[in-house]
């Protein structure tokens, strides 16, 4: 998830003339300063402006948290984290720019690619060798070709797309970059409205002419020329507080289908919060125009369920984000999706589950809970045990993976990984009917399977997290065959040498290739393994400083989130992920074979 400014509000007396640091100190460093939670560190803050924190104050993630302040005490506190005026903004680059203007985007759509979350069909994250041309032999050439800044920003999570000889990826201050492949010059930049931590979806529209595709913080959904950055369309999807796009849209006969999720499980961290409406869902638009033919949510509508032990009204169901890509099966005319854990009570059997929708309404066709019996939880519960936390809360095994779809021996596999560290295999032919069951991580809120395993044709590759709940030891990579869900072989986590603080998981998705599965670290290391033994070929360190081609001062860090991208040769990562206890870091890495 994008970084996240919890301000946990408590009863305190205000001087006439509001202090920054004194709003600081007793609202908001029980949560920033304080490790193992989402909330990005002052550090990582200190980054952004001060009027990027205060617009998340005023209409963003904040803006229920900061009710009680006064629009003089927002400002003030932004100013003290930002350690910038308001309105002194960080500067835009000037450098990096091509020095040509961009021309036509002259994409055959059949030349070496990766759209989306995973190239191809399936989000299997598998790159065919005529399209990664890269094999285990070019490792030792593999060196770092250039590297981007974002200015401003301390997180690097969007998902590169690649094609045509151009790089599109978002950031967390709402830019949305298209660079040159080979060099890293800057073609355009566009500005969304928040966050952009999607992967980037292209397709072309009736006139033939490309268009990049994206979500933001605010589930704002954008259609932009791909040539030039310039907007065509923007469509609102689910306006509910907190609601954000994270997974990648896929796009699939002239309609494009958004996922939206909604961690209003930060906000039950304060007690006067009335726990909780938002909800998760799937929309499905016209890639044309960007009207919403169908939305559907995760859980029915919430209504009131109680009285919290603070006396706040508590409601009813809600949750069951969505937190990945959701997969099209045209075969079967179906869309799916995994959802996450609910945020209150009553508990619905749509939560911790993959979803079957209908392509063209929309409807659940069926549904196959992974984590039956309930979850309910909330961050009200991590450690806190606030009047928020669901009675009976559940243990929050949210499937954050994208399903990947696999057809093996006449019969197809819909896989999933889970936070339980459970991956499934399900029977899209007999309604979701689970084929196996493997426990291939121990599991746990930071746990198990968090952001994707990858796929070929007889493996699926499982990077392992495990981050919290093995003290910082998880981590690693396991490889099972997907016919029978045997585990062949694991690499286990290797050691973080004298880095410290230090967490050796692996919870960012992989990518595989023939040959080599590609995976990083929160310890900041990109690997390369073989996809025969996991054996550890390569490694590069991103936690380190780096000459850009844009001028920003920018610096690697941990790696979570999206993976790599490998076309044509080359290696894209985004380095940096200052939560959960990780490595700031703001800068985009292209390598490539000298």
């Amino acid at each position: 998830m994008r970084p996240l400014i919890v301000l946990a509000l408590a009863p305190f007396a205000l001087a006439q003339t509001p202090s920054g640091a004194e709003i600081y100190v007793k609202a908001c460093a029980q949560c920033h300063d304080v490790a193992g939670t989402r909330a990005p560190t002052r550090d990582v803050m200190k980054q952004m402006s001060a009027s990027a924190i205060l617009r998340s104050m005023e209409n963003g993630v904040m803006l229920f948290q900061t009710t009680q302040l006064t629009k003089a005490e927002k400002i003030a506190v932004s100013e003290y984290i930002s350690a910038r005026k308001l309105g002194e903004e960080i500067a835009p680059p000037k450098a990096g720019f091509c020095e040509a203007a961009p021309g036509k985007f002259d994409f055959d759509g059949k030349s070496p690619n990766w759209i989306g979350w995973g190239p191809g069909d399936g989000n299997g994250r598998f790159q065919k060798a005529d399209f990664a041309r890269l094999s285990q032999n070019d490792l030792p050439k593999l060196k770092l070709k250039w590297a981007l800044g974002y200015p401003g920003d301390r997180m690097s999570y969007s998902q590169p797309a690649v094609a045509g000889g151009r790089l599109f990826t978002g950031s967390p201050a709402g830019k949305v970059y298209s660079v040159d492949v080979k060099t890293g010059c800057i073609h355009w930049i566009f500005q969304a409205e928040d966050s952009v931590r999607a992967a980037i979806q292209l397709g072309r529209d009736k006139a033939r002419k490309w268009v990049a595709y994206f979500g933001d913080g605010l589930t704002n959904t954008y259609a932009v020329d791909a040539a030039t950055g310039k907007l065509i369309w923007k469509a609102t999807l689910n306006p509910m507080l907190y609601c954000r796009v994270t997974g990648g849209p896929a796009l699939h006969a002239g309609r494009l289908f958004v996922p939206t999720s909604c961690p209003e499980d930060v906000g039950a961290m304060n007690p006067r919060h009335e726990c909780c409406r938002s909800r998760g869902s799937v929309a499905s638009l016209d890639a044309e125009t960007g009207r919403i033919l169908w939305q559907t949510f995760t859980t029915g509508e919430p209504s009131q369920t109680g009285v919290s032990k603070a006396g706040v009204p508590q409601w009813g169901p809600s949750g069951a984000s969505v937190w990945g890509a959701v997969t099209v099966d045209p075969e079967r005319n179906l869309v799916y999706a995994g959802t996450g854990n609910n945020h209150s009570n009553p508990p619905t059997k749509t939560s911790d589950a993959i979803l079957a929708l209908d392509r063209n309404t929309g409807k659940i066709v069926w549904s196959t809970q992974l984590w039956p019996g309930g979850d309910a939880w909330n961050m009200a519960c991590g450690g806190m045990n606030g009047p928020n936390c669901p009675e009976n809360p559940g243990v929050d095994y949210d499937i954050g993976c994208a399903p990947i779809l696999r057809k093996l021996g006449g019969k197809t596999y819909l896989i999933a990984g889970q936070k339980s560290g459970q991956l499934t295999a399900l029977d899209p032919d007999r309604n979701g009917q689970i084929a196996w069951k493997t426990q291939a991580a121990k599991g746990g809120k930071l746990g198990g399977i968090e952001w994707g395993p990858a796929a070929d044709d007889e493996m699926v590759y499982v990077p392992v997290s495990d981050a919290l709940e093995r003290r910082g030891a998880g981590g690693g990579v396991r490889a099972v065959r997907i016919r029978d869900g045997e585990s062949i072989w694991f690499a286990p986590p290797v050691p973080c040498r004298d880095r410290k603080p230090c967490i050796q998981a692996n919870p960012g998705a992989a990518t595989v290739i023939p040959g080599l599965v590609f995976a990083g670290a929160m310890d900041g290391f990109l690997r390369a393994y073989s996809a025969k033994d996991g054996k550890v070929l390569w490694e590069y360190d991103t936690v380190r400083d780096f000459d850009t081609v844009n001028g920003i001062q920018a610096r690697g860090g941990s790696l979570n989130g999206p993976g790599v991208t490998v076309v044509d040769g080359m290696v894209f990562v985004n380095s940096g992920y200052g939560m959960w206890g990780g490595a700031a870091g703001n800068v985009l890495l292209a390598f490539g074979l000298q």
